[in-house]
Formats: structure tokens, sequence, C-alpha cells
């Protein structure tokens, strides 16, 4: 195979990492695609299905093409080389700049959408929604909104960048099926499936907009009263979709997660994690690795689980009655309920898993008495109206913004060239948080490690997206039991020895830490000089 050599011994710039011809002409191609975008965005372009066909088809073509060009004449195997000569992946003025634009967009979208041209006071969209329209009718027969492009954009550039990652990692079947899978939810389940049933409304019929993969916390919204009541009014099949949304939390997720570990949802299914992997991928290395990044990531996360369960239980209650002799689900029954499951979930983990888990399951079970303790001081002096002494409403709107809106969207996707690809998932994802905790207590899911064969190159560590220093594991031969690993295998893809492995065992042994002596520990002269 012709491989090009390159002469260059520059550490500064070498011409290795420069963009050929080929890549070049498809980087054009992608950005006239791109431009065509802003052009609808100021009213400057028609918005025929073909002006949109066109863009689209050129931005793909433009990303397929550059993959191609890169990857596919290239021998399989490891290819991050030049990660950190190229100024979009090392926090260069093209990465600033990108998350700038990046971040910019998100804002516009959640909070000034007129600026894109959704429709307001019975007018029609304009701008780039209205570039949408055509293909938002042909799909589910009414107008495109901002979450109609913005759905659209996304599902493009995970199939897009999709299809540059299975280049990528060619010579990893795990990577290949993984990425498979994210390509193909994000596309039918999140995208086709919802925009299909709002299709089958009418006025006898109506279904609220609902993606079936994203479970509760993720959609903290489903069990508003809005969409119970829609989805009783819809019948069976409503019934059925809420029953599901309820069966999803507390059965299929928890048999999933002991089977699989949280891989099965955060690498093989969420969108979040598909769009982080994908598009993502060239910024992986630029998670933060530091002891103190990874006592605030499980505090944060933590603190986003908490507030995402107080939210929805204030919602659920405002719209509970307080007549026994009409519901017996009553405001304080169901309160009563949640105390005592939250009660017997850190009641069974202090009595069987006290021992794996140290300092933590005891500062854990201190701190949720103290939550116990504050909230019930809390109810005592709220209103007959409010929860926690405050609104429902309140408490959701604040989860919607600062959470929904802030930290998954204008950080944790504009902030990719600055934070890596994981920024929500790391820190802000409540959803990451649960399954993070099951899959520390009680999956079979592990990764292995060899340390006879580690020669501590450092790229399992480098190209952790979850910020994780699997080197420190693979060194000493200890499997790696973390509650934010979201089981994406490339850690293993790429070591060049083997030493990593994805596996799913019985749970007797799967913890198993070595304390082992390293060299740089102590000085080895006066330790063998001791007498």
């Amino acid at each position: 195979m012709n491989q090009k050599l390159h002469n260059s011994l520059s550490l500064a710039k070498p011409d290795a990492y420069n963009a050929s011809p080929k890549q070049k002409i498809f980087l054009a191609i992608g950005t006239i695609g791109l431009f065509i975008l802003v052009l609808a965005l100021f009213n400057y372009s028609s918005t025929t299905g073909f002006t949109l066909s066109a863009a689209l088809f050129l931005i793909a073509l433009g990303v397929v093409g550059y993959a191609i060009t890169t990857y596919a004449h290239q021998l399989a195997g490891i290819k991050n080389d030049g990660v950190y000569f190229k100024s979009v992946s090392s926090r260069g003025l093209w990465g600033w700049l990108t998350g700038i634009v990046l971040t910019l967009f998100y804002i516009v979208l959640y909070f000034y959408p007129h600026l894109l041209g959704l429709a307001k006071d019975g007018t029609e969209n304009t701008g780039l929604v209205a570039l949408f329209n055509p293909l938002s009718y042909l799909l589910n027969g009414g107008p495109a909104s901002q979450w109609f492009v913005y759905g659209t954009l996304y599902t493009l550039a995970i199939l897009a960048f999709g299809v540059k990652f299975l280049l990528k990692y060619r010579h990893n079947r795990y990577e290949q099926i993984r990425t498979y899978s994210v390509m193909f939810f994000q596309l039918a389940f999140a995208f086709l499936i919802p925009e299909f049933m709002a299709r089958l409304n009418s006025d006898s019929f109506s279904l609220p907009y609902y993606d079936l993969k994203n479970i509760w916390p993720l959609n903290y919204y489903n069990f508003e009263q809005y969409r119970v009541d829609a989805f009783i009014s819809a019948g069976t099949v409503g019934l059925g979709l809420l029953i599901f949304g309820v069966v999803s939390i507390f059965v299929i997720t928890p048999i999933l997660t002991y089977k699989y570990g949280k891989r099965w949802y955060c690498s093989w299914v969420c969108g979040c994690g598909g769009l982080a992997e994908t598009a993502g991928d060239p910024f992986r290395h630029l998670s933060d690795k530091t002891q103190a990044a990874w006592q605030i990531e499980r505090w944060v996360v933590h603190s986003v689980l908490v507030f995402v369960v107080l939210m929805t239980t204030a919602v659920i209650y405002t719209y509970l009655g307080y007549d026994p002799s009409k519901y017996w689900l009553t405001k304080d029954v169901f309160l009563l309920l949640v105390a005592l499951f939250l009660t017997l979930i850190f009641t069974l983990v202090m009595l069987f898993k006290r021992h794996e888990l140290g300092k933590d399951a005891r500062y854990g079970a201190i701190g949720y008495f103290v939550i116990i303790l504050v909230l019930l001081g809390m109810h005592y002096f709220s209103g007959a109206s409010n929860l926690f002494l405050f609104e429902a409403e309140t408490l959701r709107a604040s989860y919607g913004f600062l959470i929904g809106a802030i930290f998954s969207g204008v950080i944790g996707t504009g902030f990719y060239p600055i934070f890596g690809n994981r920024v929500w998932c790391r820190f802000g994802c409540p959803m990451a948080a649960i399954l993070g905790f099951q899959q520390r207590l009680f999956s079979k899911f592990r990764i292995t490690t060899n340390g006879g064969q580690c020669i501590s190159c450092g790229n399992c560590s480098t190209y952790c997206e979850m910020g994780i220093d699997v080197r420190a594991y693979a060194q000493k031969g200890e499997n790696i039991i973390r509650s934010s690993c979201v089981g994406c295998g490339i850690c293993s893809a790429v070591c060049p020895r083997g030493v990593l492995k994805l596996e799913n065992d019985s749970m007797k042994g799967r913890i198993n830490s070595n304390d082992i002596l390293l060299g740089n520990d102590v000085n080895l002269m006066d330790l063998v000089n001791q007498k």
C-alpha cells in the first residue's frame, strides 16, 4: 500500500499534519453546504426542498469525503496522530473559535429562536427555520420549529461523523458495532419515530412528542400533568407509553445495567453520548484527568441528580389530591412512598456494599439523612400549594434553564473544543449518575487489565473521555470499576499491547484492588541501603 512519506522533522509544525489537496476539496464542499444554511439564516436563499437537500447533502459529503481521504487508504489501527498539533483539537485559535460559534448557536437556539426565523404571533417561519419547512411537512405534516432544525442537524452530525468514526476505528469490532447502534437509535428513535407519531395526531387522538429512548431523569418533563393527561387521553397507546416510561426506570434500566454496565445506554443508545462519540471524537483527549476534576465531578453530577429528584417529586405532588376517600395516592402518601423508597435503597447499600464503597458509603449515608431532615423541615414550613418552600413550576423552570439548557446544551456541547467531548456526561447528566451508581454496586461489567503487558505509554489515559487515569489501573493489573466509565472502549482500542479488555463476568472478584510499589513512589537507593 502506498503511503506518502513526510520528511519534516519539525516538532512545532510537522508537514504530515497539513491537509492534503483532496481533504481541502471536501472541506470546501462542506463549507459551501454550511454557507447555504447561513444564507438562509439571513433570508438570502430560497426555502425549497431542493435547497435544503443540497445544503444537507454537501455538508454530509464534505464530512464523509474528508474522512475517506484521511483514513480509508491507511492501514487499520490507532489513528490519533497529530491531535496536539492541530489548532482545533489542542485549544488553539480554531478550537476557541469553534467553541464560541457552537456556544452562540446554542444560546440563540434556546433563548432567541426568533433570530433563526421561528414564527411568532401567527406569522410564518422565515430564515433558517423556513428552510427546514419542506422536510418537516414531509415527516410530521406541520411547519418546522427550532427543535426540528436542531434535531435534523444533530442527526446529520451523528450520521456523517459516525462514518468518520467507523473508518478511523475500523480495526476494532466493538467500536464498529456500538457506532452503528448510536447511529440507528438517533435516526430511528430520536428523530423519525417521534415525527411519525406527531403525524398521526388528530382532533381525536394526540400524543406528546416522545423520544422513546429518553428515560427519566433525562426526560424530566415526562411526568408533568399536561403530558400525563395527554398520554391518558390518547387511550391504549398513550397509556402504554406512560407505563413503558415507568417500567424503563424501575425494571429495564437496572436489568440492562446489571448485565452490561451503563455502556448499554451511554455508549450504545443515548443521543448525547452519540454526538460526543462521533462529532466530539477529536476532542476526547482534552478531558481533565486531575484529582480535583474528579472531586468536582462527583459533587456536581450527584447534586444535579438530587435536584431532578426533588423537582420531579414536587411536580407530581402538585397534581395529587388530599382526600383519601377519592384518591389512594394522596400527596402525603406519595411523599411517604418516595421517602421509604430512597431510604430502602440507601439502607441496602449500607448493609451489603459498605465494604466496597468504604468511606464513600459513610459520607453518602450521612449526606442522605441530612438532606432528608432538611427537606422535612422545608416541607413543614411550606404553604399548602408549595413543596420544599418553592412552587413546582419554579423548581421545574430553574432545572430546565440551569441544567436542561445552560449545562446540557450551551456548556455540554459548546465547550467540546475546550473541556472535551463528555462535559455534560461527566459533570451534569443525572441519567449517568443513576446508571453509574448501579454500575458501581451491582453490574457484571468491568474492564480487565494485564499489568504484565503494560508499557505505560499512557494512550489509554490520554484518550479516556471521562477523565479516568486508566494507566494507573493497567500498571497494577487491577480491574477498572468506576461509576463514571461509560464503556466506550476507546482505552482498549488505542492500547498497542492489548492490555485492556471489556468484559461481563460474575460479581465475584470483580473489584481486585492491588497496591504495588512503583519506582517513582520512593527513593529506591534509600530503600536498598536501609539496614
